[in-house]
């Protein structure tokens, strides 16, 4: 009986023991050209979402989360090496090799990594930041049907392109597979799924053609059929799928297609949570969903990311799992260069110092309400912008021109008021702000460029034409190559 009892007291004193905390796993999902307002959970009351809605709904949504900026046309390039990198825009341009990432940290912190879909970075800056690799594609721009995916060999290297499907389900298929693989294991996995959509070419998978029909879809608010000056080169990339003046039937017609897309993607991603939950490890898994920029989509004339407007620069974030709280929503200012310190922290990586990202943790768990003031963004040499609270101001140097808005008022940036004597101490305010942001990130552009460019452009000038991965749909429907 007496050996009974110093049994039952070394068990009490063996279950009374601090347990070394079980991290988490990481799902991170990475969508391209998504507008921050293209998900159900934002408001859109057209574009069916569920999936991400539900991640949403049982975890927490960043409101004001945004990409820093690039230095050309290729904006994915500098946000995907600033999420990786957790640094800013002006400490990174947009190369990783030879940087710590944040895979990197993991795997040092003892997680498998795993990554799958578009990197648009180096391919060595890819081998040394995951351990495991499938489906791979190193480009930017691809057709969506015939892109061109690489897979790691026997010595952990990416082999030879070849295609094997449509991407968002090529991708999907290979971040299921590893995470069955991962059934059983013992240390925790980083898996980063990067899909392709809804980038250009604007081609959904047949069954989610006309899901939105034609003309169901309303246009923008803050729709123009030209944008109303020039400031930069308005035939880059994106802009030249539909021709000048925008017309509002075209815009529509991209939009179903785009919604498409994203539709397809939600259903995809839920394939994905439920081979988590089939292999037990959704209840440990931290997800993120989030996208490396916005898209103007017909908004202000335009159609791509090259702009410094709310829906070109804002991107969605979503954050869902063990120790995050269900269904709340923050106005915080978030980059995307913050998500790296914050899923460190979230697992409880050690911090380090040298990070130009800052963690949203304290807002997460209700510590702060917010962990920077103001927001600054770039594009190439020729448009700044600064927000603080609710007001912000959009700056051209090589036009010398200013636009100021009001956004509690004005959430589309439809009413300029730079000039409006009204708001001159406002707009002054913003000028300072602007000025002390440039400086605080190493920014050289002058407010005012030397040489002045005019602001009026003939639309009649602009010449487009369709690149090398636009498929036969897009061409028939977009450019009425095909009969």
């Amino acid at each position: 009986m007496k050996n009974y009892f110093l049994f039952l007291l070394a068990l009490l004193a063996w279950s009374c023991q601090e347990k070394e905390p079980i991290q988490p796993n990481i799902l991170f999902l990475f969508a391209d050209d998504q507008r921050a307002d293209a998900l159900g959970i934002a408001g859109n009351t057209i574009l069916r979402t569920p999936t991400i809605d539900q991640l949403a709904n049982e975890g927490v949504r960043f409101t004001n989360a945004y990409v820093m900026g690039g230095h050309h046309g290729a904006i994915c390039m500098a946000s995907r090496a600033m999420l990786f990198s957790g640094r800013q825009l002006f400490n990174v341009y947009d190369r990783l090799q030879g940087l710590e990432t944040m895979t990197m940290d993991f795997a040092k912190a003892g997680y498998t990594t795993f990554g799958t879909g578009k990197w648009h970075n180096e391919k060595e800056a890819f081998e040394a930041s995951f351990q495991q690799g499938k489906t791979v594609y190193l480009g930017g721009m691809a057709d969506h049907y015939a892109i061109a995916v690489q897979d790691y060999d026997s010595l952990g290297r990416l082999g030879e392109p070849e295609i094997k499907g449509y991407s968002t389900e090529i991708f999907t298929q290979s971040a299921i597979d590893f995470i069955k693989s991962q059934e059983g294991a013992t240390n925790p996995f980083f898996c980063y799924v990067a899909f392709t959509v809804p980038h250009d070419p604007y081609s959904p998978k047949p069954e989610f053609i006309g899901k939105y029909p034609d003309g169901s879809i309303p246009l923008p608010p803050n729709y123009l059929p030209l944008h109303p000056f020039q400031f930069d080169q308005l035939t880059v990339r994106d802009e030249n799928l539909t021709g000048w003046p925008r017309k509002p039937e075209v815009i529509q017609m991209l939009l179903s297609d785009y919604y498409g897309m994203i539709s397809h993607l939600d259903s995809q991603i839920s394939k994905i949570i439920t081979a988590l939950k089939e292999t037990g490890r959704f209840e440990n898994t931290i997800i993120v969903y989030a996208a490396d920029n916005g898209l103007a989509a017909g908004s202000h004339g335009l159609l791509g990311k090259q702009s410094l407007y709310e829906h070109s620069i804002k991107v969605p974030l979503i954050i869902q799992g063990p120790g995050i709280p269900k269904d709340k929503s923050f106005d915080a200012f978030a980059y995307i260069h913050d998500i790296y310190p914050t899923l460190a922290e979230l697992a409880g990586l050690p911090k380090r110092e040298d990070l130009d990202g800052k963690s949203l943790v304290p807002v997460i768990r209700g510590d702060q309400k917010q962990i920077r003031e103001v927001m600054f963004n770039a594009y190439r040499h020729t448009v700044r912008s600064v927000r603080k609270e609710n007001w912000k101001l959009i700056r051209y140097p090589e036009r010398d021109f200013t636009q100021l808005f009001d956004l509690s008022n004005d959430p589309h940036e439809i009413k300029n008021l730079a000039e409006d004597m009204t708001y001159s101490n406002k707009k002054k305010e913003l000028i300072d702000l602007l000025g002390k942001s440039q400086l605080s990130f190493g920014d050289t552009v002058s407010y005012t460029a030397k040489n002045l460019k005019p602001l009026a452009y003939n639309p009649d000038t602009l010449v487009r034409k369709p690149d090398q991965w636009q498929p036969e749909y897009v061409l028939k429907r977009y450019f009425d190559l095909i009969k």
